[in-house]
């Protein structure tokens, strides 16, 4: 069986403060408020892509990582640091709707299954006699499950990022590595919120590792890579989308999925791209059906992707969080803290048995009619394609990625 493996780490460098201040938004949502908490996922999710996609290359992050690692954050935050968060990450609920939200998709997540394993943990790290208020804490404990650790940063930076970076290993099946590297955690760190998040899963329907056969992926349509390409025949969700297609391939016991988006022409990668929102993306999904016969070619692929995201999350609006005027407040009462750095790392594999994946966030804060017989379906992935790894109960987004050369 395959894996999947993600952690994310967050390093705070003041305490975090009691529940976050209220939003303007009283009335009660249209949906559950898990739904709309999955909803704000996947649109935080489309969105951080969306300043993502101009790096060159494949591409892999962990949405649900990320933004669980953040709703412990904004849970100490107040002011125009919680409400532009809240601008950001999608949080439409008030927090007292949220974050029990946000805790019930993490309990359904962490259920045992006998056909695939998945696991969310989260942690908080925390100075020593450091005071934070106790309402934030029982908060997050309540809602995130996340024990609270006390380590030295002022005496013992690298002792505590040591300790962080093996509990994320641990909580990852080793998948994720070294995520706090040297110099992130400083003397004046206060706090670190940690997410881990792994996964493992077999193919619903495995592909035949003697079809697998190297062959030509287009990388563009000027550029030919060798890599190896896995063969199979089956009844499939499909979607002709027009320009591109789109596939789901489901994992053992269907509560987990990949859906694949494939443009019809080698360079037609960009336009998918920008043609990417998450209503369309929910569009698309609601609309794919049953198809009898598709002949299906996925390039075997591994990657690992890491990001430092203070700058591109400023950029998408939350620049108070990481400089003087941040107001953490929540957390223990005064507002000497910011976020110093929010880095993200993912790993994926891919191949005929089915996938594993792992990915970890860190937030590091300091202080300051007549049927016919229809011909089959050819989803020939020999070129650049999106993916995603679903959790079809909610419609979770939790993995989203980019394979643009599967041999890198």
């Amino acid at each position: 069986m395959n894996s999947l493996h993600l952690a994310v780490l967050a390093v705070l460098s003041v305490p975090i403060a009691a529940a976050q201040a209220a939003t303007n938004n009283s009335s009660a949502p249209p949906v559950s408020a898990e739904a709309e908490a999955v909803k704000g996922n996947n649109a935080f999710a489309l969105g951080l892509y969306g300043q993502l996609r101009s790096q060159p290359g494949n591409l892999f992050f962990s949405p649900e990582s990320i933004s669980t690692a953040f709703a412990m954050a904004y849970a100490g935050a107040r002011g125009q640091t919680a409400t532009s968060m809240a601008h950001v990450f999608h949080f439409t609920l008030p927090p007292d709707q949220l974050h029990p939200a946000m805790g019930k998709l993490l309990v359904q997540m962490n259920e045992k299954s006998p056909n695939y394993q998945l696991s969310v943990a989260n942690a908080l790290w925390a100075q020593q006699n450091q005071n934070f208020q106790q309402d934030y804490l029982k908060l997050v404990e309540a809602n995130y499950a996340a024990g609270f650790h006390q380590v030295n940063f002022l005496l013992a930076p690298e002792t505590a990022r040591t300790t962080i970076n093996q509990w994320i290993e641990a909580q990852t099946n080793n998948k994720i590595q070294n995520l706090v590297p040297p110099g992130t955690i400083t003397p004046l760190t206060r706090l670190v919120l940690t997410n881990a998040i792994y996964f493992k899963g077999d193919w619903l329907d495995p592909f035949d590792k003697s079809a697998t056969a190297v062959a030509d992926f287009h990388v563009s349509p000027v550029q030919i890579v060798k890599a190896p390409l896995m063969h199979q025949t089956g009844s499939f969700n499909f979607l002709d989308g027009g320009t591109f297609q789109a596939l789901e391939l489901p994992y053992k016991g269907n509560a987990l999925s990949m859906v694949v988006l494939l443009p019809n022409d080698v360079a037609g990668l960009s336009a998918l791209e920008h043609s990417l929102s998450a209503d369309a993306l929910t569009g698309w999904i609601a609309r794919l059906r049953s198809a009898p016969r598709v002949i299906v070619t996925l390039p075997r692929f591994t990657m690992t992707q890491q990001f430092e995201l203070s700058r591109t999350l400023a950029a998408m609006g939350m620049p108070q969080a990481f400089n003087s005027a941040a107001d953490f407040s929540g957390m223990d009462g005064t507002r000497d803290f910011s976020i110093s750095a929010a880095i993200h790392k993912a790993f994926i594999d891919v191949n005929e048995t089915g996938t594993e994946a792992a990915a970890a966030t860190s937030i590091i804060m300091r202080a300051t009619a007549m049927r016919v017989e229809p011909p089959p379906i050819v989803f020939n992935a020999n070129h650049p394609f999106l993916f995603l790894i679903l959790d079809t109960r909610s419609g979770s987004i939790l993995f989203f990625g980019r394979v643009v050369d599967p041999t890198r």
